[in-house]
């Protein structure tokens, strides 16, 4: 069977002009190429070093959001038509886009690749917009097309082979087996959240058959199982790094495979996240996947990962003591335990490297257990997303609410912004609220709350504060102009701007009218909590515009220092802020 028939030139068409579009509105509104209008209507791209142009019609939106229309795209030399290539345009671009040649390969990689899951989805086809607007969870996770909303080469997993799509991409939507590997006590480490022990998390995740003949493999190597940790590891990992870059870990019998899970699972959007498709109450399993994606390696550090389950227990504390959260239905999904194996001579050199993150794991709480009654669950990343017809998910699910678009989209803005405010405003605590980190919690298709993830790698304490020791690694104080990018990039650009755009284009809901409810939101927050101190200003009339592609194009290999994200962050000068009160007054209670 040849796993490659989705490469093909109608296929190859319709991506290359979603991708062409994308990467025109992404680099114009971070400033790094500057459209024209054209005097015969529409809008002018040059590439004069490449002796190009392109002629398309586009919308500009708040935020300087272009939205581009993908029809009317033209790619022109000498007024003749050329196919639209997202490759070349990058070439085209190379000099505007501050991309060295060094690193010019590497990224027209992570586009051939990005096309490459663009044309598998364009061939599969998918649900309907309005099939996913009642479909069960996993059928939505899987149905996602566009992975970030912002990054122009956004579907990298450079490592991945055209089986291995197939096979693990989630896209794909095929359920495989996690192989378990036994490591050594002695030199490897598991940390375990609150009021959770080592058993117990064994016995919720694997039956007594598994653990019976794990236990036996390893009692017939002449080994004692009580000297042994448990280890998740992704099939692919396992046959493409494990087996090889571990081989003498595994000779020495510091590593020993014991078999397969019963249980099958199904890769989420972040691709290195499984979901337990026979046991869905049981956690999800994160592991190290050594793919190359969005400017990183996606492998899990053991060393990062002692503290994670600590991390989760303060921040979950945190929330749920929170009475402004409950009411919004604001909850976290916990990381209860990680793993990772150490004994290895890459943890012995003097410099870390990559290399130290491949065989490690950890267990999220799943959703599952914690909805009740007719209660549905959808990613926040459908709300951002159109069917193979053009149709959004997000106008399907007002539609099918039966309540206005006001008032769905307040609804929707109570659950996720209004929480995400709260927790910087009252806690100077920040999430990374994008697309794939949120779960919507959904009753009768109008989102009443949502599922925060991926607490350990992306919150960051944004003030000095007084915090046990396992958390002190999440303190990273900013001033408090940056210290509001953690809602102007991550939530108003990041993602509002992308789904006020669909509204508006839909005739769904204005743009205007979208960010006079934004700035409700924001505003019904202080008059909720006249009381707190701090002086983040959400209604500043601009805010700087850190941008994630000239991150991504500065460095394919390494967008940030993890260690040092804000140190990291490049700026386009400032953007005007559509909730800004020279735009929209605020009530007078609120005060200035």
């Amino acid at each position: 069977m040849n796993p490659a028939t989705h490469l093909t030139p109608v296929t190859l068409e319709r991506a290359q002009r979603h991708l062409v579009a994308k990467a025109i509105a992404e680099f114009s509104h971070e400033r790094l190429i500057a459209p024209q209008p054209h005097p015969d209507g529409g809008w002018l791209l040059s590439a004069p070093a490449a002796d190009v142009e392109y002629r398309f019609d586009a919308q500009r939106a708040e935020l300087e959001h272009w939205i581009v229309d993908e029809p009317s795209i033209r790619r022109l030399r000498g007024g003749r038509a050329l196919p639209l290539d997202a490759q070349e345009l990058i070439l085209e671009l190379q000099p505007a886009l501050g991309l060295s040649d060094e690193l010019l390969p590497v990224y027209l990689e992570e586009i051939a690749s990005t096309l490459a899951g663009s044309m598998f989805k364009i061939a599969q086809g998918g649900p309907s917009a309005d099939a996913l607007a009642g479909a069960d969870f996993q059928t939505v996770e899987a149905a996602m097309t566009e992975g970030h909303p912002g990054f122009v080469a956004n579907n990298g997993r450079i490592g991945f082979g055209v089986s291995d799509h197939a096979a693990f991409a989630p896209e794909a939507g095929r359920p495989f087996r996690m192989t378990w590997v036994a490591a050594r006590r002695a030199v490897s480490h598991l940390a375990l959240g609150a009021g959770l022990d080592e058993e117990t998390l064994l016995e919720g995740e694997l039956s007594a058959t598994e653990r019976e003949s794990f236990a036996s493999r390893l009692n017939d190597l002449g080994e004692d199982p009580a000297d042994f940790h448990l280890l998740p590891v992704h099939p692919w990992q396992w046959e493409n790094r494990a087996a090889i870059t571990f081989a003498p870990d595994l000779a020495r019998r510091d590593l020993v495979v014991i078999g397969e899970s019963e249980s099958e699972y199904r890769a989420q959007q972040s691709v290195r996240t499984m979901f337990n498709l026979s046991h869905p109450g049981r956690h999800y399993v994160k592991t190290a996947l050594a793919v190359q994606n969005m400017g990183f390696l996606r492998g899990l550090s053991p060393a990062y990962m002692r503290v994670t389950p600590a991390i989760n227990d303060w921040v979950a504390e945190l929330v749920a003591g929170d009475a402004t959260l409950r009411d919004a239905g604001f909850r976290v999904l916990r990381e209860r335990a990680s793993i990772g194996y150490t004994g290895d001579v890459y943890h012995r050199t003097a410099e870390p490297s990559a290399h130290r993150k491949m065989l490690a794991a950890l267990w999220r709480e799943s959703p599952i257990p914690l909805v009740s009654g007719q209660q549905r669950l959808a990613t926040l990343a459908s709300l951002l997303h159109r069917d193979g017809e053009g149709a959004s998910v997000v106008t399907a699910l007002i539609r099918a609410s039966e309540v206005s678009a006001q008032d769905w989209v307040r609804a929707a803005l109570r659950a996720y912004l209004r929480p995400v405010v709260h927790c910087l405003l009252a806690h100077d605590l920040a999430f990374m609220p994008h697309g794939e980190n949120l779960i919507l919690v959904l009753d009768d298709h109008v989102p009443t709350g949502v599922f925060m993830k991926d607490i350990g790698e992306e919150i960051a304490l944004l003030a000095d504060r007084a915090v046990p020791e396992d958390v002190r690694r999440t303190v990273s104080p900013v001033d408090d102009q940056e210290k509001a990018l953690a809602i102007f990039t991550d939530v108003f650009d990041g993602v509002l701007r992308h789904l006020a755009g669909i509204l508006h284009v839909d005739g769904t809901l204005t743009e205007s009218e979208f960010w006079r409810l934004v700035a409700e939101t924001v505003d019904e927050h202080a008059l909720d909590h006249p009381d707190l101190e701090s002086r983040v200003d959400l209604r500043a009339d601009a805010f700087a515009h850190s941008c994630l592609n000239r991150l991504q194009l500065r460095n394919t290999l390494r967008m940030v220092d993890l260690t040092n994200q804000s140190a990291s962050l490049l700026y386009a000068g400032t953007l005007e802020n559509p909730i800004g009160r020279a735009r929209i007054p605020q009530p007078a209670a609120v005060g200035v």
